[in-house]
């Protein structure tokens, strides 16, 4: 259960997306259109992208409870504008955690406000799961960093003016050894040659775009090292990865519920038989175990983050999480869609995006198959229990 500020949070999230996202999400999905720039800077003026930063440095400084609150009810209304609060906060905890005071007070207050939208460029045609297998190429040449290679499924990469570049600093030591993290500031769009970005067609999660980016001698500051210590890249993206497997979670739960609701709605709508479809067993019960679904896959998000808050590793239990909502999710959309028969199939209704953005889930932020074997490691070496 949730105590009487994060369900006041809740509700004033609920409201905000009620009123802003869901008259929109439907018609914008259709078009293949992107997330509206006002509704980029409505979410920002209301603090939702630092929410879980210092207030020092222009968060809110609220715990990671109330970033899966918030996260859980922006994605009911579209998954696509919950997830420009996950580019800001995989950046933020970056810099947050391993920045420079300089890093921190350049950065976090521009991420934080929405001045600088951001973008993860961790993942390469070659290097997936396998992480530590980069080789996006950074060179030293005194001040600069001279970037070679290629990345992809870089989601937002166009609208983005940060990106944060996991590359390889130095090619002589093995896999994550001689990795590093870039903080790279850059114009709305590409710079080709040195950066050109080619968008990836997705079946679904609209409204976002993900890229496929190629470097061609990108020169970089220098001080763009996160925290000025090459070699440190890997460890550091670790950590950040179970506030965007929590968050990831979250989003899960909030595009099931939104599938869960519509399939309330249309079985109390829907006649065949002479009765609402919501009249009949099988219907009932489908509805009873999505519920069950949802709720259980949203108290283990927020096991997941309470265990966060308190300071400690937590990567089992944002593994449950983003596992256990991931192909909850699926489910819960899947029978949603059942329940609305040939017209859960047609583009009439929103419950086809559910489904289809749904998928994605036991995809990104770590697959599931990784999710579980960071389980399984973390319980037969003895040192977690749940």
């Amino acid at each position: 259960m949730l105590d009487e500020t994060h369900e006041a949070i809740r509700k004033s999230v609920r409201d905000f997306t009620d009123r802003e996202i869901v008259p929109i999400a439907h018609d914008l999905d259709n078009a293949e259109q992107p997330v509206p720039d006002d509704l980029i800077a409505k979410i920002a003026k209301l603090g939702y992208l630092g929410i879980i930063f210092p207030q020092e440095h222009g968060g809110l400084g609220l715990d990671t409870v109330a970033m899966a609150v918030v996260t859980e009810e922006l994605a009911r209304g579209w998954l696509a504008a919950a997830s420009i609060v996950t580019r800001q906060i995989i950046a933020g905890t970056l810099v947050s955690a391993h920045g420079t005071p300089q890093q921190k007070a350049r950065l976090l207050p521009k991420l934080c406000s929405g001045e600088l939208l951001s973008a993860a460029a961790f993942t390469e045609p070659d290097a997936g799961s396998d992480t530590a297998s980069v080789k996006l190429r950074a060179k030293k040449d005194e001040d600069v960093y001279i970037l070679i290679g290629a990345k992809t499924w870089c989601t937002f990469a166009d609208r983005a003016r940060l990106l944060t570049i996991l590359c390889r600093t130095d090619p002589t030591l093995e896999r994550h050894q001689g990795l590093s993290i870039l903080m790279v500031e850059k114009p709305p769009g590409f710079v080709p040659p040195e950066l050109a970005g080619e968008p990836i067609p997705t079946i679904g999660y609209k409204g976002v775009t993900s890229f496929s980016l190629s470097f061609d001698k990108l020169h970089v500051p220098a001080a763009s090292l996160l925290g000025k210590v090459e070699g440190q890249g890997f460890t550091q993206l670790m950590a950040t990865y179970e506030y965007a497997r929590i968050q990831t979670a979250a989003r899960a739960v909030g595009v099931a519920q939104a599938a869960l609701d519509a399939a309330i709605r249309y079985a109390k709508e829907r006649v065949q038989f002479g009765v609402p479809i919501s009249e009949h067993q099988v219907i009932r019960h489908k509805l009873a175990k999505m519920a069950t679904d949802v709720q259980a896959a949203r108290q283990l998000t927020w096991f997941a983050a309470r265990a966060k808050d308190l300071g400690r590793r937590c990567d089992l239990e944002a593994g449950c999480a983003k596992a256990f909502a991931s192909e909850m999710a699926e489910r819960v959309t899947s029978e949603a869609l059942q329940i609305f028969g040939g017209y859960g199939y047609s583009r009439e209704f929103p419950v086809q995006r559910y489904w289809r953005d749904a998928r994605v889930f036991k995809i990104f932020e770590g697959t599931i198959e990784i999710q579980y074997e960071v389980i399984a490691k973390r319980l037969l070496d003895g040192a977690a229990t749940m």
